[in-house]
């Protein structure tokens, strides 16, 4: 016998966010906040994560400032720069990934760090005001903060700092959250990943539900 289902997408996404709103604890986040929180559970299939999420004051309204003032966005894997859905971005921006850049291997090499680290390295030039999307590797998001120790590192508009894992992920976004060097969003402990930083970034760019 043929499976029934449901076909319309539309209506599954909409079936898949009312329900996350009703079971989901979201007192706590602004509206503007609470978009994010939905899809990133979505991404998840996790309602709990919510307990999980953490924004520095005025986060998501100034990543989309961000946006809208066409940043580009600096992510750390092809997994997330692969997932930003480009049509809703509000300025065309541009999304960058440099984790596969020539020259990256020797260059981790070089400073004995891995290539997600050593990739950042190519971000200095764009990095002003840049978002910057973090969801896969935890040596990327410590290179950040030290690059971001010195007052000549151009600073970016905002930081997701998501990356997931067993090794260095909880201790790299503890270190985002405690220094907070500018507007951050974080998913506490080991949970992340390029789906859940994707949806943060997909929700911030869109006004749309």
């Amino acid at each position: 016998m043929p499976y029934e289902y449901e076909r319309d997408g539309a209506a599954i996404y909409a079936e898949s966010f009312a329900t996350i709103r009703a079971e989901a604890n979201l007192a706590r986040f602004q509206p503007e906040e609470e978009r994010i929180v939905v899809r990133m559970i979505h991404a998840a299939g996790l309602v709990g994560l919510e307990e999980h999420i953490r924004f520095s004051p005025g986060f998501a309204r100034t990543a989309r400032a961000a946006l809208e003032s066409g940043a580009p966005i600096l992510c750390d894997a092809r997994m997330v720069s692969e997932g930003i859905t480009r049509a809703r971005l509000p300025a065309d921006n541009n999304v960058i990934c440099t984790l596969h850049a020539e020259g990256i291997h020797d260059l981790a090499r070089n400073m004995g760090n891995t290539r997600s680290a050593a990739a950042l390295e190519l971000w200095r030039s764009r990095l002003e005001g840049a978002l910057v999307a973090i969801g896969n590797a935890p040596t990327a998001l410590f290179y950040l903060l030290n690059m971001l120790e010195d007052p000549a590192c151009p600073r970016p508009a905002a930081v997701i700092g998501c990356p997931v894992g067993f090794v260095g992920a909880r201790e790299s976004k503890d270190a985002l959250w405690a220094d907070q060097p500018v507007p951050c969003c974080i998913v506490e402990g080991r949970l992340g990943g390029s789906a859940i930083t994707v949806a943060a970034i997909n929700a911030i760019a869109s006004r749309e539900e």
